[in-house]
């Protein structure tokens, strides 16, 4: 097999702007140029890497495969140049990607006490739906992913391809704004119709919402008056006194401590979650490598926030 290196890079590159013309643009040649070095490419690896019958043009599996090689050889290559000319990439910020809920209220004390434990640890972190970071994971677009953890979500990681650390056990809760005597303004207990603030049907919290209330008849009580994929904007409807929600917990605690919001309903309405780390283990970017390393090295109940 005989590879250029910018066979390797233009690939990248399309698979980020999945243009052809703007490839060839931000690549410095002409389009026909690139398109040319495209196929030489497909040729060499022996299979079709893009399906160009669609628009934008899009990777076909085989080419999605190959991508996390491609980006993994680039990387590894500028990486190494950079040491060859003194460049330092000790210090190289990590992108992570996490679930709104997370980025917002789990990420910033989670990062903390970490860094206490291995040092300064300069990240980039980008908020997106737990269905997008899985497949910004996947093609190899970040380093580390940030997600809620359902063992029976139809979206699973090889465990192999995409291991992972335990980092945190929470709860959802039930919850709703006081009434004057500090009591659940709407409560899941009785029979009365209840105003539900629900997650969108693509949310992963949703899920498991819903598998929770599956066979219950609360379900038939639940009046959805509002919609919205973010527990932060669940919160923020709750605080206007608009009806129930279901909240991962680090979420809500000083609101709970304070009084501002109280439970709806008691334990058996709590809905545990799993937080995980993840990675891809065909990615060898050095601070990934670093800090996989370091945190294997602590001990398992300093992980978790």
């Amino acid at each position: 097999m005989n590879l250029e290196t910018k066979w390797l890079e233009d690939f990248v590159t399309l698979s980020n702007t999945r243009s052809f013309s703007e490839s060839a643009r931000q690549r410095h040649v002409t389009q026909p140029a690139f398109s040319r070095r495209i196929r030489s490419l497909e040729q060499a690896v022996g299979v079709t890497l893009v399906d160009r019958s669609t628009t934008p043009v899009a990777l076909t599996s085989e080419g999605q495969l190959f991508l996390v090689t491609a980006r993994n050889l680039v990387e590894q290559l500028n990486e190494s140049l950079g040491h060859l000319r003194g460049l330092s990439i000790a210090n190289e910020a990590l992108d992570i990607v996490a679930a709104h809920s997370l980025a917002l209220s789990f990420y910033p004390p989670w990062i903390s006490r970490l860094q206490k434990g291995l040092g300064e640890l300069p990240t980039r972190l980008v908020a997106m739906n737990v269905g997008d970071a899985i497949h910004v994971l996947r093609e190899g677009n970040c380093d580390l992913m940030l997600a809620y953890y359902d063992p029976y979500a139809s979206m699973q990681l090889d465990v192999e391809a995409f291991p992972s650390f335990s980092i945190g056990q929470v709860k959802m809760l039930p919850v709703s704004l006081p009434d004057d005597r500090g009591q659940p303004r709407f409560t899941l207990e009785g029979q009365k119709p209840i105003p539900y603030l629900s997650y969108t049907q693509g949310a992963f919290l949703g899920r498991s919402v819903r598998m929770l209330l599956k066979n219950d008849p609360l379900r038939m009580r639940l009046r959805t008056v509002y919609e919205t994929a973010m527990a932060e904007g669940l919160k923020g409807m709750v605080l206007q006194g608009m009806g129930v929600a279901w909240i991962p917990d680090f979420c809500i605690r000083e609101e709970l401590k304070t009084g501002r919001l109280v439970r709806a309903g008691g334990e058996k309405w709590e809905i545990p979650l799993e937080i995980r780390l993840y990675r891809c283990s065909l990615v060898h970017k050095p601070g990934v490598e670093k800090l996989w390393r370091q945190m294997m090295k602590l001990p398992r109940d300093f992980l978790q926030a």
